[in-house]
């Protein structure tokens, strides 16, 4: 009988000879702890090897979700994973994030988050009541988001090959008719406003991990910000972009939008709302407030006619109390960020190549 097997060729190596950016992923045959940080480290990993092996035009805007259509509704489908240490810190805990954090990616695309997975990857020999604490967490989460968890998973790995919890959430979210966020419709005389202080969530981490005393006690910001965004849109529909600054922080979140859309950010430096106690801590241990990571913070480029209102609705949420503008968004300098600092000069706020705090999420 003929031979009628077929050979399937090898899958293509990505293309490194054509990369090109600072400190770019070919000088790294391995994975190191910076293509986990929402930089540029980040950025280069998914461009250039899931980008191409997964394509699809839904997956070019690499939005914090996917706005898809089914049914004739409108959804906002989005997932992340957490592998936060210590599984416990001051103001929540890894199931805490598991659920706001999706449910925040969900509302920046102006979806009211509704349903969850979520799975569960357990090392062998972590404590019972611990994986129950944090369940217990994770649900109580879900009630005061207003999401339900649907589904789930779990899996074990053998003791000395995980790190306790490691937790996968997904989830859904029905986006309201007229409503278009996504980071490409930033234009040239936005307002740039954000909810409020930034960098807690980093630094809290950060304390508790390393055993670091600041003179006061930093709790995470961690929180759902679908109750805040729901009373932004009442205001007006047209918001142009959201984004949450959680690894990066709120520069890498600048410089994502201001790619996306292909316009400048000027940013005023002392309007960006920093707490004393946030600022002590970077300076003591030389991190930049702007790329220290948060997570009960958006950031909202909003149209200029619409910003003062928006603005107080945010004021008047919980969530917004401290909420400020913070700059424009401009023609000039398309593709990056540029801080004015507070002795009038300048300076251009970069996207963070590595993670300058890893596993804070």
């Amino acid at each position: 009988m003929p031979d009628t097997t077929t050979t399937v060729p090898a899958p293509a190596a990505p293309d490194f000879a054509n990369w090109s950016c600072p400190l770019p992923l070919r000088d790294h045959p391995r994975v190191v702890m910076g293509h986990g940080g929402g930089g540029a480290m980040s950025a280069e990993l998914v461009e250039h090897v899931f980008a191409p092996a997964f394509g699809g035009p839904l997956l070019a805007s690499l939005g914090d979700s996917a706005a898809l259509t089914l049914g004739g509704a409108r959804l906002a489908f989005s997932t992340d994973s957490f592998v936060v240490r210590p599984l416990f810190f001051p103001g929540g805990s890894i199931g805490d994030l598991a659920v706001n954090g999706t449910v925040n990616d969900l509302a920046m695309s102006g979806a009211r988050p509704a349903y969850l997975s979520c799975a569960f990857i357990l090392e062998e020999g972590v404590e019972m009541a611990t994986v129950a604490r944090v369940a217990q967490a994770l649900g109580e989460a879900a009630r005061r988001a207003g999401v339900e968890v649907v589904t789930g998973d779990t899996k074990v790995v053998e003791a000395g090959h995980g790190d306790g919890i490691y937790l996968n959430t997904a989830g859904i979210g029905l986006i309201p008719a007229g409503v278009d966020i996504r980071a490409q419709r930033a234009a040239p005389g936005d307002v740039v406003i954000v909810s409020g202080d930034i960098g807690v969530h980093g630094v809290a981490v950060m304390s508790v991990r390393e055993g670091l005393e600041f003179g006061v006690r930093i709790e995470s910001d961690c929180a759902a910000l679908g109750g805040l965004v729901e009373a932004m849109l009442a205001v007006t529909p047209d918001l142009h972009v959201l984004r949450d600054p959680t690894r990066g922080g709120l520069g890498a979140a600048l410089n994502e939008i201001a790619v996306a859309a292909g316009v400048g950010v000027l940013v005023q430096e002392r309007s960006v709302p920093v707490p004393d106690e946030v600022a002590n801590a970077c300076a003591i241990l030389g991190l930049d407030p702007m790329y220290v990571a948060n997570e009960g913070k958006l950031v909202a480029f909003v149209p200029r006619e619409h910003a003062g209102a928006v603005l107080a609705a945010m004021r008047a949420h919980p969530l917004g109390a401290r909420a400020a503008v913070i700059g424009e968004c401009v023609a000039d300098h398309p593709g990056m960020v540029v801080a004015r600092t507070g002795l009038g000069g300048t300076r251009v706020v970069d996207l963070p190549i590595g993670e300058q705090l890893p596993r804070i999420c």
